[in-house]
């Protein structure tokens, strides 16, 4: 966690020198685990964990929020929680959300993974919160492959809609790209997805392809699938405006008559 944490203010000072007003940083970005057992083992209260308490100090000392997924422990202690924090300017953590869809997958002859083995489900969707780059609504990952809250937070304001991951390098080749564009297309949203890159240990790599959507379903910028030296930030203007003239032009009316209201 030490060497996420150094990592991880190295991404910050790199948003400060190109004048960033926000950072949004991967999915786990505190530790990814060989094992759920050693998952449990590492995880700490987000009160005492010297990566958050590190990116808490971070956030004051440049006055620079900070979006990032983090594990907290459930309160039986008998898993974890992947969970999405929101540190603000002054270092505070306001805001949090815990993931919804857990990514359990089991194929004959081919990868298993099982999120479930050491990750509790979160139970609710989190309603979007003004910032100064627009209203912030925050999913995880495995979220992406489900449109119903996405569109859950557009109904409910929000102009931003966050998607940390740590895709797997052959659904990320698949489906990466074509469901960030699809779910700002449908929400008419600026989509921010900080990808986490490269292996982590024998048994886990990551897609990367951090990438940025406009509401038009534009990629407004995106990074590359190989792991750097250096982590690397991409950088993009939020223009509320475009946003709203969108929306304006090409008004989405629901059909609540018909089918349900999300």
């Amino acid at each position: 966690m030490a060497h996420n944490l150094s990592q991880c203010r190295l991404l910050v000072q790199k948003a400060v020198a190109v004048g960033a007003q926000f950072l949004f940083l991967p999915e786990a970005s505190d530790y990814i685990a060989s094992t759920a057992s050693e998952s449990v083992s590492l995880v700490q209260p987000s009160t005492t964990s010297p990566f958050v308490l590190g990116l808490q100090s971070s956030a004051r000392e440049h006055r620079l929020p900070i979006n990032v997924g983090i594990h907290e422990p459930t309160q039986d202690g008998k898993k974890v929680k992947n969970t999405l924090v929101w540190i603000d300017e002054d270092g505070n953590v306001k805001h949090r959300y815990q993931k919804l869809h857990l990514f359990d997958v089991d194929i004959p002859d081919g990868p298993v993974l099982k999120e479930s083995n050491s990750v509790e489900k979160g139970t609710k969707i989190v309603p979007p919160f003004p910032t100064g780059c627009g209203n912030v609504g925050m999913l995880i990952c495995f979220d992406l492959r489900f449109a119903e809250p996405s569109l859950s937070l557009r109904r409910q304001g929000a102009q931003i809609i966050t998607y940390p991951s740590a895709f797997t390098v052959p659904t990320g080749l698949a489906h990466w790209s074509t469901l960030l564009r699809a779910r700002a297309i449908e929400t008419q949203s600026y989509v921010i997805a900080a990808a986490q890159v490269g292996s982590h240990n024998e048994r886990r790599s990551s897609y990367g392809h951090s990438m940025i959507v406009s509401p038009w379903g534009d990629i407004l910028a995106e990074l590359g699938g190989e792991k750097k030296a250096e982590p690397e930030i991409a950088v993009a203007d939020i223009d509320l405006a475009k946003l709203e003239r969108i929306r304006r032009e090409m008004p989405l009316l629901r059909r609540t008559d018909v089918y349900p209201e999300i």
